[in-house]
């Protein structure tokens, strides 16, 4: 009988791996030749966080020069960056403005995240990571904001 408990405790808990990790299986990496879009997520108004929109960047979690995404897109107004980099490879994110403007930065981080806040107006603006030679390996992207 403790067997067939023990053999259904493990049955589960598979499950419950299963449905938690693994990704999505329709997300591209920057390698793609026809990277996804991703849209800024709002967070839940019980968070504090208000109005502001989220907006996620990641780099390659495999250490490469690049980020999981090339073309993202954000709501304009109030925003907060998050920049993920579960890689040893130091990165971080910057946004341009079409203009060459500096619009906000992260850190430089390993193995961790980063935060920052920005005031997006509608347009279109170039994320890179600002580490030598890594935007110029192709470590950039474009955001919209509509």
């Amino acid at each position: 009988m403790k067997k067939v408990v023990l053999a259904f405790a493990m049955l589960l808990a598979a499950f419950a791996l299963a449905a938690c990790g693994g990704g999505d299986d329709d997300t591209t990496s920057a390698e793609s030749s026809a990277p996804a879009e991703t849209q800024a997520e709002k967070p839940a108004e019980d968070e504090g966080a208000g109005d502001a929109n989220a907006l996620v960047f990641e780099a390659d979690p495999d250490g490469a020069l690049a980020f999981t995404e090339k073309n993202v897109s954000s709501a304009p107004g109030e925003t907060t960056v998050e920049f993920n980099n579960p890689s040893s490879v130091p990165h971080n994110v910057e946004i341009e403005s079409a203009d060459g403007e500096d619009v906000v930065e992260t850190d430089v981080i390993t193995g961790g995240s980063e935060t920052a806040k920005a005031d997006l107006k509608p347009g279109t603006y170039t994320f890179f990571c600002e580490v030598a030679g890594h935007r110029e390996a192709g470590m950039e992207g474009t955001l919209t904001v509509k």
